[in-house]
């Protein structure tokens, strides 16, 4: 995911959004997220803005955090940013924010790490993502380039 987001409630912004399958244009509001494959004019599809989210808690990351530190979590003091890592269940998440927590809920377990800066700014997320059936899923989300907020619409329809 690159682009530009808003974390201090509500997640809002706008990305391109890449994996190995597609690349897609997305916008997210906060009622609906808006999504469509990169440089074509198509239709937008519409989904509901907790789809947004998937399993990182994106605007409760410092909440996050401290949900690692209270489970036992590894502290690697050595690196910069600072790493903290830490195996969780969806349940933990939900504890943290619903909506990712019931986005895990396939999920048995997430080996998340995430690094924090010598402001205290969390600057990337990590989550390992393991399921029962299935192969494991690995997101990550890189924070940089800290700015004031950016105004995000709908976009126009095609």
């Amino acid at each position: 995911m690159e682009g530009r987001v808003n974390l201090n409630a509500p997640f809002t912004g706008r990305t391109t959004d890449k994996t190995e399958e597609y690349t897609e244009d997305v916008v997210i509001t906060r009622q609906k997220v808006y999504r469509r494959a990169s440089g074509t004019h198509g239709e937008w599809q519409e989904f509901p803005a907790s789809a947004a989210k998937g399993g990182i808690p994106v605007d409760r990351l410092p909440q996050y955090v401290r949900l690692m530190l209270g489970h036992s979590a590894s502290v690697h003091r050595g690196s910069e940013p600072l790493r903290v890592s830490a195996r969780l269940t969806p349940g933990d998440i939900k504890s943290v924010d619903r909506t990712a927590g019931r986005n895990l809920r396939p999920a048995t377990a997430i080996d998340a790490d995430a690094w924090i800066n010598d402001e205290g700014r969390v600057v990337r997320v990590r989550q390992k993502i393991h399921f029962a059936s299935g192969p494991d899923i690995e997101a990550t989300l890189t924070l940089t380039d800290f700015k004031s907020p950016v105004s995000v619409n709908a976009p126009a329809a095609s």
